[in-house]
């Protein structure tokens, strides 16, 4: 079997969190907002020539969930972060987000994607896409739009995590094994 990695679906209420993950699932669209608390889902994909087993976690955007999301952040190799190209208090959350996954990963950096949902909404558009490319661009946070209504870079945002993922365990083994190669060039004069 290939590897296997959690995601976290993460964003503001009525985004379209649950409706992108059900688009990637399914490759349908579901169009009626029903709150999610919260729901786990699995799928077996093959990402340049490499089998990985995904289980992507759908969460609430509700503020009365905000507890359970510290367990949620906890287990997470990868962070999926929604808000509304339509909606700039969602987008005004995404930093908020990125710093609690941060603070209890304890990390600098982690792998995560930024994703501008419902960028099919032209007119009601409140957020440009320059603006979270700027706004992420200083922390590497890679920044994509997408529709789930139009099934537009949905894929794209799950390759991409897995990608940033693998890319991240990567480079942490390497930091190890530089670490170790450190340690036994060390002299020991008795």
């Amino acid at each position: 079997m290939g590897e296997r990695m959690k995601f976290v679906v993460v964003g503001a209420g009525g985004v379209g969190k649950s409706a992108l993950t059900i688009r990637f699932l399914q490759d349908k669209f579901v169009s009626e907002y029903d709150p999610t608390i919260e729901d786990t889902y699995r799928k077996t994909l093959t990402i340049d020539k490499k089998s990985v087993y995904l289980d992507i976690l759908d969460t609430a955007g509700q503020e009365e969930y905000s507890s359970m999301r510290n367990t949620f952040y906890q287990n997470g190799d990868g962070f999926i972060i929604v808000y509304s190209v339509t909606n700039k208090e969602s987008y005004n959350k995404v930093e908020e987000i990125i710093d609690r996954i941060l603070r209890i990963k304890d990390a600098d950096k982690y792998p995560m994607i930024v994703v501008g949902n419902k960028c099919d909404l032209i007119g009601q558009r409140e957020i440009s896409r320059k603006k979270a490319e700027n706004d992420y661009k200083k922390k590497d946070i890679t920044v994509l739009e997408s529709s789930a209504k139009r099934n537009m870079n949905v894929h794209t945002i799950f390759e991409e995590l897995v990608r940033s993922v693998r890319k991240s365990i990567f480079l942490q083994s390497l930091e190890e094994q530089q670490q170790k190669k450190g340690k036994s060039k060390r002299c020991l004069i008795m």
